[in-house]
């Protein structure tokens, strides 16, 4: 395996973005849905004009991870407003971390995490927060190895079907 790169995204790297969600968004929760609900789910969150309002929002933050010139995974992280919750003002939510399903394993979302962490130092974030659906174990467990304990929780919804998300932090300064 190459080194792997985190670079930063900007408009340009829209395709790139959406070719990596939906795929990864598929590879992870499509055999768990409706297979109606996750088309529209796809179509609708990661359509062009969702995307390039993503991007162009300065509240939030992109990365793209890479192995050699390969994109393989991208971060996306959210402050203020951009925020899919309420949550204090020096928060900073990890919205998605999407590693391509054939490199699980080799510490791509290690490595994303790692710049979430760098990012919410840098812009002096007073924790960092998640949901996360209840069903992916995997994805507990990374957290929770990472520190991020259990705070709440909320509905995502995919389609009409009502999904249960848990909520995670991990402090990083006292408030």
């Amino acid at each position: 395996m190459q080194t792997i790169t985190i670079k930063p995204v900007n408009i340009h790297d829209l395709a790139t973005i959406q070719t990596i969600g939906r795929q990864t968004f598929a590879e992870t929760f499509a055999q768990h849905n409706d297979e109606h609900d996750m088309e529209a789910y796809l179509a609708t969150s990661f359509s062009e004009e969702k995307l390039s309002s993503e991007l162009n929002n300065p509240a939030s933050y992109f990365f793209i991870a890479y192995e050699g010139n390969t994109p393989i995974g991208y971060l996306k992280l959210n402050t203020g407003l951009a925020q899919t919750e309420a949550q204090a003002t020096d928060a900073m939510e990890i919205e998605r971390i999407y590693v391509l399903a054939a490199y699980h394993g080799k510490k791509v979302g290690q490595l994303l995490y790692e710049q979430a962490l760098t990012t919410a130092k840098a812009l002096h974030a007073s924790y960092l927060w998640l949901g996360v659906w209840e069903e992916n174990k995997r994805a507990i467990g990374f957290y929770a190895k990472n520190g991020f304990v259990p705070f709440g929780q909320h509905v995502f919804k995919i389609g009409d079907d009502e999904q249960l998300d848990i909520l995670m932090k991990k402090t990083l300064f006292d408030q």
